[in-house]
């Protein structure tokens, strides 16, 4: 099979970053780009999911915050009556 260059631009930090972590996984450049490539044809798309989901340290926070409070329900309150609920929100 006859081989192609392609040439790119990317940040010079990512590159270094890109770099090292497909060397700790046993592989060049070439080689993640290429995998990449027959992924994205074989699925016919995007091989992984590309998000703006990357939850804020508040955020974070908050989502421990539930998780203590599903264990511990005696954390939070509960309420019977929407009215009642957005009274103690609103104040």
């Amino acid at each position: 099979m006859a081989t192609t260059n392609i040439t790119m631009r990317i940040d010079e930090d990512l590159k270094l970053q890109l770099q090292e972590l497909v060397s700790n996984l046993g592989m060049d450049m070439t080689t993640f780009f290429t995998i990449s490539a027959k992924q994205a044809v074989r699925e016919q798309g995007i091989p992984f999911k590309i998000s703006m989901d990357i939850p804020n340290k508040e955020t974070k926070e908050a989502i421990e915050e539930v998780r203590q409070m599903k264990q511990n329900f005696s954390m939070g309150k509960s309420y019977t009556d929407v009215d009642a609920m957005m009274k103690d929100l609103l104040a």
